[in-house]
């Protein structure tokens, strides 16, 4: 079989992202999470995709791992239930036991390429729900989320290359937020960043080392397999390297499960938390 075929249909809905820097005295805690995976969610309503992640020291990207740094990303079937799995117990134990947490809902705008051989698509009006108020959903920033699977034979020529990329990310101009995650160490990667608008996320993506970084990925052919998402940010909450994230948006679903707010965007610096 083509490696490229995809063995499922395109997976389209609502995206929830958590991000969270454990407390030392819960490390233990957050490697178990690690090890169940999906496990625990599997009756969660809704979900339809589940990856628990670690990260590089400091919630970056580097051959470091982080002992305290983790990442959800899920995917549902309607904002509702993507919603209400924000209020759940599952979360509620990850932002209890974190120094730091940020989390957001987000909605697919585009995406290319595959994750685990299952390609995803912009998510449906259905989706959102009929009501959904499509110029609110536009007033906030947005996310781009990348993954790839490194060929094992050529994990080290891309890590030569992947520190100086991560450091201009995170010294960019107009990203709010980013930080690096993997599925397995050296060879399943993902980047997840929040960006105040496009001209800014272009602006890094085209020049210096993220640049010289897709270049050599494309020319050497480092990945089996990619997926490039580009995401508006519906809402989101927490703190996260010192600063404090809130945007609320109206939710005009059918049977809405949060209540409903005037847009706002509060990003702010607060005194770092520690541990």
């Amino acid at each position: 079989m083509d490696p490229t075929t995809s063995l499922h249909d395109p997976l389209s809905g609502v995206v929830v992202v958590l991000l969270a820097d454990f407390c030392r005295k819960h490390q233990g805690w957050g490697w178990l999470r690690l090890v169940a995976g999906a496990t625990p969610y599997k009756d969660v309503p809704g979900l339809t995709m589940i990856k628990v992640m670690g990260s590089g020291h400091g919630g970056g990207f580097s051959l470091r791992p982080s002992a305290t740094h983790q990442g959800l990303i899920c995917t549902f079937s309607h904002l509702d239930l993507a919603l209400r799995f924000l209020d759940s117990p599952f979360v509620q134990a990850y932002q209890s036991r974190a120094r730091e947490c940020w989390s957001g809902v987000l909605t697919v705008q585009s995406a290319r390429g595959q994750w685990d051989k299952q390609a995803w698509q912009a998510s449906s009006a259905e989706a959102l729900g009929e009501q959904w108020d499509q110029q609110a959903q536009a007033k906030g920033p947005f996310a781009v989320l990348t993954r790839a699977s490194i060929v094992p034979t050529k994990a080290m020529a891309f890590w030569r290359y992947a520190p100086a990329a991560q450091a201009d990310l995170s010294h960019a101009p107009g990203c709010l937020l980013a930080m690096g995650l993997g599925e397995a160490p050296l060879v399943r990667q993902c980047t997840f960043s929040l960006w105040r608008d496009t001209a800014a996320m272009l602006d890094y993506a085209h020049q210096g080392a993220h640049q010289v970084a897709s270049a050599a990925a494309y020319k050497h052919q480092f990945f089996s397999e990619s997926l490039f998402v580009r995401m508006q940010v519906l809402q989101m909450a927490g703190v996260w390297q010192g600063q404090a994230y809130d945007l609320k948006t109206p939710v005009f679903s059918t049977n809405p499960v949060v209540p409903v707010a005037q847009p706002a965007l509060d990003v702010h610096t607060l005194e770092p938390s520690h541990v």
